[in-house]
């Protein structure tokens, strides 16, 4: 016979022990879905930034009188116990707390009582995580930026040295014209420099405080968001509070400067792959950044390049699946958000080390400047002479045949242009006269290219003092 159901409230009988939030429940969960949806394996990144939005939060408490000052002093107290224990590896973890705030939570409470369970007033695990990882975020791109900023100093420093030093320019990975190493070095100066810009942005974006938007709708509770945002200096307050909780677009834009970095580094390494190789000879890898081969006793690997070139892909598919994450996601706060955080940490795991690495390789390279110089003559100067020509008022397509039938003949029989004459280059046109013969030098080709931008010596050193003053970079 069944009972029949009492009309009677059911009576509050605490807690589950280890997590805070089964009173809605009379069976646990199983232990394979708590391991499933648990993020605190990874989350606990977050401690230091959790503690920080969580004094605030309880100071503000205090000022609107939601808790007593003496509360408020428990709290702070338990939280900076907390924060020790943590980071001392003393912190008992378990996966029952589910994130890293209830884990916080359920051990202020252990450790002050009542109070510890005062401090969630007013929030939600919503606003709460969307605080955190803006926090985080304004910290980790503060140190990638000064990352980025490292090796920028290092390439411009390597660059100073080799304003002279000149190298092929190369389209289509085909021996082009003439340029000076430091000129290539500085295109990923420019390149690193839009980085910054980007991750500048991204600050920016994760510059705006959530808390006090609670679950979505806010809270009936007189909370100072003000006052907060001031203490966590923040410049910014979100405006909606659906939108506080469920935008991930700081995220996006995070991930979208960590991958085109990735990418500017994963093209200098596959240059330096390609330099250190016999075919080019421009480069000798350090020893300290160089692997052997286990069976190739005369190997010398350029492993690391390789590894920050394929682990590109773990930062470019890190955007791609938080774009995917989010392209479906109803408003406000779902689950599927929680996987932010891994995409996020991963990037950074990756680009750190690279930045770092990159920092220290670049002064250690030893550079063939001879083999480099070899490979910007001969055919490399064919367009000083075309445009030796067109100074001489030969339209530029009848130049462009000349040089390209002088060049068609040389290389049939096998030469290059060293040891043209003057009479060599009249069989081809009349216009050529004794001083053509300069265009045929890889130095004269950059002292000529003397326009903004250009890599003649004047240029690249006006550049470098820019680099150096304007931008305060030294």
């Amino acid at each position: 016979m069944k009972r029949a159901a009492s009309n009677q409230p059911s009576k509050p009988s605490g807690r589950t022990k280890g997590n805070l939030l089964r009173g809605r429940f009379k069976r646990p969960r199983l232990p394979e879905v708590e391991a499933f949806t648990a993020s605190l394996p990874f989350d606990r990144e977050l401690y230091r930034h959790d503690i920080r939005g969580s004094i605030a939060h309880a100071r503000m408490l205090a000022r609107v009188g939601l808790v007593t000052a003496d509360e408020a002093e428990a709290i702070i107290h338990g939280l900076s116990a907390i924060e020790r224990e943590i980071a001392e590896g003393r912190f008992r973890f378990t996966l029952a707390d589910e994130d890293i705030h209830l884990a916080v939570e359920r051990r202020l409470t252990e450790m002050i009582g009542e109070a510890g369970q005062k401090l969630h007033t007013g929030r939600s695990r919503n606003d709460q995580v969307a605080l955190d990882l803006r926090m985080y975020l304004r910290d980790e791109i503060d140190t990638m930026v000064a990352l980025v900023d490292d090796l920028r100093r290092t390439l411009i420093d390597v660059a100073d040295r080799h304003v002279e030093t000149v190298m092929p320019g190369y389209t289509h990975l085909q021996r082009a014209q003439p340029v000076s190493l430091a000129h290539h070095l500085l295109a990923y100066v420019e390149m690193l420099g839009r980085d910054r810009e980007r991750f500048t942005q991204a600050r920016a974006r994760c510059d705006v405080m959530p808390l006090g938007a609670g679950a979505l709708a806010g809270s009936t509770l007189p909370l100072d968001r003000a006052g907060v945002a001031r203490e966590l200096g923040f410049t910014k307050l979100a405006e909606n509070s659906i939108d506080a909780v469920s935008d991930r677009d700081f995220v996006l834009d995070f991930l979208f400067a960590a991958s085109v970095l990735a990418v500017h580094l994963s093209r200098m390494a596959e240059e330096i792959i390609l330099w250190s190789t016999s075919e080019f000879g421009f480069i000798a890898l350090p020893d300290e950044f160089a692997t052997g081969s286990s069976m190739m006793p005369q190997k010398k690997n350029p492993d690391l390049m390789e590894l920050i070139r394929g682990k590109t892909g773990r930062v470019v598919g890190a955007l791609m699946a938080m774009l995917t994450t989010l392209k479906g996601l109803p408003l406000a706060y779902n689950s599927d958000l929680q996987e932010d955080k891994e995409r996020v940490f991963d990037a950074l795991r990756t680009l750190k080390p690279a930045l770092s690495l990159l920092a220290q390789f670049w002064p250690r390279i030893e550079f063939h400047v001879d083999a480099m110089r070899r490979g910007a003559g001969g055919f490399a100067l064919a367009t000083d002479l075309a445009e030796y020509l067109v100074a001489r008022g030969v339209p530029f397509r009848e130049a462009h045949e000349v040089v390209g039938a002088l060049v068609r003949d040389r290389s049939e029989a096998d030469q290059g242009f060293e040891g043209l004459t003057v009479e060599d280059l009249r069989r081809y046109c009349d216009k050529f006269d004794s001083d053509a013969l300069r265009c045929l030098s890889p130095e004269a080709s950059l002292r000529s290219r003397d326009l903004p931008g250009g890599p003649s010596p004047q240029t690249v050193r006006r550049r470098l003092g820019k680099l150096r003053n304007r931008e305060r970079l030294s």
